[in-house]
């Protein structure tokens, strides 16, 4: 027990000249303020659910994205745009991503391989590794026992088959039908639905109906049968290419049996395809359709739905109003859109800007690799990236690109592992320059570019909340 009068002395002086003994105070700190002093050890700034894609440059924290965890709270939309010229990356960033979502089990891919060499596509080494066999669509193989997809699919509703037939016909004319061009076809397709019972009807049965009406028909509109033949004649001509041109064999006869919708992996292989032919779209419509009623089910499975050269899409009206019902009805169906584009302007400034303005709308996410200067400021002003953003997208190295989580933005190094590496990079031209560099070379070329980005995005910093004008 203290003296008393040391008692007394003590709060004495403490009235005069404040407390003479002081007790030290416990050093508390919140994982906030720890995370801003080891930037490297932070959370991963969307979470730390998901595939990791690399690491955030300018913080070097790991970044990990899954649009399935984010989507209803980060995300408004599941969808994804990945843009950029060739050479940058995006074909090693989707195949890695498409190989890291496959390790969740609930996980299911489908992939439109439009691009690729020596006579098959980019996703045949991965399809071989997961040993599955790509659905190749070859007009050439076609006539002799190939994959055949039938737009008039039972598994397909009337409603869909109707508005698949009038997308094909719209594409290869290049503008819509007109009333009496629809109506023909309307009674055409009813026609043949209604009395074709015993087998799937085919695109062979509502030409020949176009060029031979039923008389009913022409009376029910109270007008001549030479009439109702005229309106459908240039329908049964465009159809006819599918049926006995140069895209015979793919789309005239009853869906190939065996086409497995349950593997985890699901590849199309449009190489075969001139990608600047009008067969493209018609094909990507046709393809996209057919899944939508026979793949996408009410289930508790993730889905991703990924289209290389998807300005083929977008860049139709007719096609893109397709995919907008079929992306507005994926969100609850847990259907992931990832769209692969190399140039923003091939899809905003032709006849489909309308449609391609609200599919880039849906998509909450957009990566950006390399372009030039006056391409990035134009993505910039479509997509409302930040200023500083903008600026730094014409210097960004292979491998790294700009990432706009739903104006979460950030610049972010994709990193392949090397059991990943031999099957993302199928490009001759890369793998060969890669090869003349030493493994310590390649890394300090790696480690300058991440430097060059770091630095750039710290003097930029103070203007990421400016946008484009």
């Amino acid at each position: 027990m203290r003296d008393p009068l040391s008692v007394v002395t003590d709060a004495f002086t403490s009235f005069l000249f404040g407390k003479v003994e002081t007790t030290r105070l416990p050093v508390r700190t919140s994982t906030g303020q720890a995370q801003a002093v080891y930037l490297p050890t932070a959370a991963p700034g969307l979470g730390d659910s998901g595939v990791i894609i690399g690491r955030e440059v300018y913080s070097g924290k790991g970044y990990i994205y899954d649009p399935f965890q984010l989507y209803g709270q980060q995300l408004p939309a599941p969808h994804w745009l990945v843009l950029g010229e060739s050479g940058n990356g995006k074909s090693a960033l989707e195949k890695t991503y498409v190989l890291r979502q496959l390790r969740f089990r609930d996980r299911q891919v489908v992939v439109l391989d439009a691009q690729g060499e020596d006579g098959a596509g980019e996703w045949n080494l991965i399809a071989q590794e997961l040993g599955i066999t790509p659905i190749r669509l070859d007009p050439r193989a076609a006539l002799d026992r190939g994959i055949r997809l039938n737009p008039l699919d039972p598994a397909i509703t009337t409603t869909g088959q109707l508005a698949l037939l009038r997308t094909i016909i719209e594409v290869a004319m290049g503008h819509g039908l007109d009333e009496r061009s629809g109506f023909a076809l309307k009674v055409a397709h009813a026609y043949v639905n209604e009395s074709i019972v015993e087998r799937q009807p085919v695109l062979t049965d509502i030409v020949e109906r176009l060029r031979h009406p039923e008389p009913e028909s022409a009376e029910a509109m109270n007008v001549a049968i030479d009439d109702v033949r005229a309106w459908g004649l240039d329908v049964a001509l465009v159809l006819d290419r599918l049926v006995d041109g140069d895209l015979r064999g793919m789309f005239d006869g009853p869906t190939t049996v065996g086409i497995d919708l349950d593997a985890p992996l699901i590849v199309f292989d449009l190489s075969h395809i001139d990608r600047n032919s009008i067969a493209m779209p018609i094909l990507m419509a046709i393809v996209g359709v057919w899944l939508e009623h026979t793949w996408i089910r009410p289930d508790r499975k993730k889905r991703i739905f990924l289209v290389e050269e998807a300005w083929h899409i977008i860049n139709s009206p007719f096609v893109a109003q397709l995919f907008q019902r079929l992306l507005k009805f994926g969100r609850r169906l847990g259907l992931s859109f990832v769209a692969v584009v190399h140039h923003l302007s091939d899809v905003v400034d032709g006849a489909a800007a309308k449609e391609a303005a609200a599919i880039l709308k849906m998509a909450s996410t957009r990566t950006i690799y390399a372009q030039k200067a006056d391409e990035a400021r134009a993505t910039g002003r479509v997509l409302g990236l930040p200023r500083w953003a903008v600026e730094i997208i014409p210097t960004l190295t292979p491998g790294i690109a700009v990432w706009d989580v739903n104006g979460n933005v950030q610049v972010v190094k994709h990193l392949v592992t090397e059991t990943e590496r031999p099957l993302v990079f199928t490009d001759r031209a890369m793998t060969e320059s890669s090869a003349d560099l030493s493994d310590d070379a390649l890394r300090a070329a790696e480690r300058e570019a991440e430097e060059r980005a770091a630095a750039f995005v710290e003097q930029h910093v103070g203007d990421s909340e400016s946008t484009v004008a």
